[in-house]
């Protein structure tokens, strides 16, 4: 009872702040998401998300190498690809000398060590700009998962650690596991954006692949921003299907199912705080209307603090520069 009890006691000073702190974060705790396009010598600032950039394989290599001497240890690979190489199937996505597999080899050559990890779904490859195979306006799922795995298994060939399915089709992780496992792949790990939501902070990635939705949204595929006990029943099913590492998707609008997944589960918890947050704080500090570092820093926080072990984010570099 006050006063015996004053909780101001333990905030007098930094030194005393630091020794109570309940919440650290570390570069262990970061995966850096990276764009890879085509050609030599390519640094792309993408314009909706000034300060990050698509990389040709060149200066892909010189980032990771940067990375990995920052305590960074694990990439999540995008790829842009051509229009001219985009079709409904994602033919593209199984090229055994494409963008992805090319780009995961480069990696793995520079920096051994670097845990990758590279997205599956078919919305970079696909001339529609949805994550799965369309058929008469619909988007299919039990086809699309074939493609998934087969893409998986491509990653996993090229050298990758982890896959990571973001296309929320029913089923996929089994499909992806059962082929992983078939092929002899048993310890390549399945990172399941489980909890994916159908949100609007996705536009600047959107721009970053130029992977937008030709026709209609993605809400028959990515989950209702209102629901949460089904991310509870979304997550649980991937794991039994075979995944290592699950996700939330977006970050900050969804503390609340971050909290709920990690008292629920026992595998690893990921994060992605989206491109969308990370315009939102970049537009507001070239404003002048926040500190960019405070808030990043108290965003990425707070990710960590309600349950996330990994955050995918774009603010990676900055941060472990910061609390180095």
């Amino acid at each position: 009872m006050f006063p015996n009890r004053r909780n101001r006691r333990l905030r007098v000073n930094e030194a005393l702040r630091s020794l109570v702190r309940e919440t650290w974060l570390t570069p262990n705790d970061f995966i850096v998401p990276l764009f890879v396009v085509d050609g030599e010598n390519v640094k792309e600032e993408i314009a909706s998300m000034p300060g990050y950039y698509r990389l040709s394989l060149d200066l892909l290599k010189q980032e990771v190498k940067e990375l990995w001497g920052m305590g960074l240890k694990s990439v999540l690979v995008f790829v842009k690809v051509p229009d001219n190489l985009k079709d409904n199937l994602g033919t593209e996505a199984l090229n055994a000398n494409g963008l992805m597999q090319t780009a995961i080899k480069t990696i793995k050559d520079t920096v051994p060590g670097m845990i990758v990890m590279t997205d599956v779904a078919l919305d970079p490859y696909s001339s529609y700009g949805h994550d799965g195979i369309v058929k008469d306006g619909k988007i299919i799922n039990d086809e699309t998962n074939k493609v998934l795995a087969e893409m998986s298994l491509s990653h996993a060939m090229a050298g990758a650690d982890f896959v990571a399915p973001s296309d929320m089709m029913d089923g996929r992780i089994l499909a992806i596991r059962s082929l992983l496992e078939k092929e002899g792949f048993y310890d390549t790990g399945i990172m399941s954006y489980s909890a994916k939501y159908a949100s609007a902070f996705y536009g600047p990635f959107r721009d970053a692949l130029d992977s937008a939705p030709g026709f209609g949204d993605k809400k028959t595929y990515q989950m209702d921003p209102s629901n949460r006990l089904e991310a509870i029943k979304e997550t649980i099913m991937d794991i039994e299907e075979g995944a290592d590492i699950v996700m939330v998707k977006p970050g900050l609008c969804y503390l609340d199912i971050v909290r709920e997944l990690k008292n629920s589960i026992n595998v690893p918890l990921a994060v992605y705080q989206v491109s969308g947050e990370y315009a939102m704080l970049k537009a507001a500090a070239e404003k002048g209307w926040l500190d960019h570092d405070a808030v990043m820093l108290e965003q990425v926080t707070a990710l960590k603090r309600a349950g996330s072990d990994l955050i995918a984010s774009y603010f990676a570099k900055d941060v472990v520069k910061l609390i180095s």
